[in-house]
């Protein structure tokens, strides 16, 4: 009997799941280099679905401390994000939530600190588990890297198309397009960027908020009144998402979007509002 692929990957999220990578990988903390190793690992702790930097200790340029006890915070699956119809945790559970045995510590260096944990597995001893976010800066060879680690198994796909697009919200419509480019993300639901032309940008309103995603960069956000948020595009993306510049995306999770006359069903992810 064949496996569904989807569901086998998904399967492994109750694991902590790890990976040797061979790119050149540093950090810093103001002008100070904390991190510089050729030999990382990508942790995925049980339910995380975007892995964290596990670094050799003797690649850490600082002290390595135990963490304050009890610093460890817990979740009950009904709190956390939802995927595929199963809890996970998404960048917004914050790192000191953590699903695999082990300990915290803490890296100072220079008068800063940094979270960090030492998991208990064998694969991982040796390496230091670190809190993407207490650092200023990270680097993958010599290309700045935004967010979280990026997944070696994650792929995106930009692909031009004529299907028709059209966006509502409470019957209103918001969009209509037939130049979409559809981005496969799996397993996100696949998204549609329109240009910005084919959209009422006039019943939109600027949004103050921004986020990064490790493989486009830093979104800007549309809102409707009474609605927050409910578009994003990117002004300014990286080189690999060239294609989506300044186009516009709408959550199916928060609009009715219809393809070729085909209504999609609004899709559960860790962007449905909970």
């Amino acid at each position: 009997m064949s496996t569904h692929l989807r569901g086998l990957l998904m399967g492994s999220l109750d694991e902590t799941r790890h990976e040797p990578i061979a790119k050149r990988i540093r950090a810093t903390m103001g002008d100070a280099t904390v991190v510089d190793t050729t030999a990382a690992l990508l942790v995925w702790e049980p339910k995380r679905v975007v892995p964290s930097y596990a670094i050799p200790d003797a690649d850490i340029a600082g002290e390595i401390a135990a963490g304050p006890s009890g610093s460890g915070t817990s979740v009950c699956d009904a709190d956390v994000p939802q995927l595929l119809g199963r809890p996970v945790l998404d960048p917004s559970v914050p790192f000191s939530v953590h699903t695999a045995d082990g300990e915290p510590v803490t890296v100072r260096s220079g008068g800063r600190e940094a979270a960090g944990f030492r998991a208990a597995d064998p694969e991982i001893g040796g390496h230091v588990v670190l809190a993407f976010e207490d650092f200023d800066a990270w680097y993958e060879e010599d290309e700045r890297n935004v967010s979280h680690p990026r997944d070696p198994f994650h792929r995106i796909d930009f692909v031009h198309s004529s299907r028709q697009v059209r966006v509502e919200r409470d019957g209103q419509v918001l969009a209509e397009s037939s130049r979409p480019v559809l981005v496969f993300e799996p397993p996100l639901p696949v998204r549609y960027y329109l240009p910005a032309e084919d959209v009422r940008t006039d019943l939109l309103m600027p949004s103050d908020r921004r986020t990064r995603c490790a493989y486009k960069g830093e979104a800007s956000y549309w809102s409707l009144p009474g609605f927050d948020d409910v578009a994003w595009f990117y002004p300014a993306p990286l080189r690999e998402a060239g294609e989506v510049k300044d186009r516009i995306a709408f959550f199916d999770e928060h609009a009715d979007i219809t393809v070729d006359g085909r209504a999609l069903e609004r899709p559960v992810t860790p962007w449905s509002r909970r």
